[in-house]
């Protein structure tokens, strides 16, 4: 049962860190877009499943982990709820606005960036805090 326990710890932590990185792809993929019509559809085939994949990935090996405690609700299960509830809720809204956006007004790749940099900053920033407390622990 420990040695189970420790792989789902593990695999958890890989989860963390494949969140970080689809983190940081979407950054890098904003900060490279020149175009709003190819960015969307670079997101909407690509950038926002893996997006969601990830975040999907990092609360299930959670949620299982969570099981394994016998749902022991300490504080950092806590604080990683809604960190997680958090990440979900910022990432619909960044999906949602980019859907609506509309395409022919005058820069609003500008204002998608200046938007979704402060989502995606505010992403990375609680996967790292958390992460890096969890990895102290």
């Amino acid at each position: 049962m420990n040695e189970m326990y420790s792989m789902g710890l593990s695999i958890h932590s890989v989860g963390a860190v494949f969140l970080l990185g689809t983190i940081f792809l979407n950054i890098v993929s904003l900060r490279l877009a020149k175009d709003i019509k190819k960015y969307k559809r670079v997101m909407s085939i690509f950038l926002i499943p893996l997006s969601i994949t990830s975040i999907g990935l990092a609360v299930f090996t959670g949620t299982i982990m969570m099981a394994a405690k016998h749902l022991d609700f300490t504080i950092e299960n806590i604080v990683m709820i809604i960190i997680s509830i958090t990440i979900i809720v910022l990432e619909a809204r960044r999906a949602k606005y980019l859907t609506f956006m509309r395409n022919d007004r005058e820069r609003v790749l500008e204002a998608y960036s200046m938007f979704a940099s402060k989502i995606l900053y505010t992403q990375f920033a609680l996967v790292m805090v958390i992460s890096i407390w969890m990895w102290l622990i």
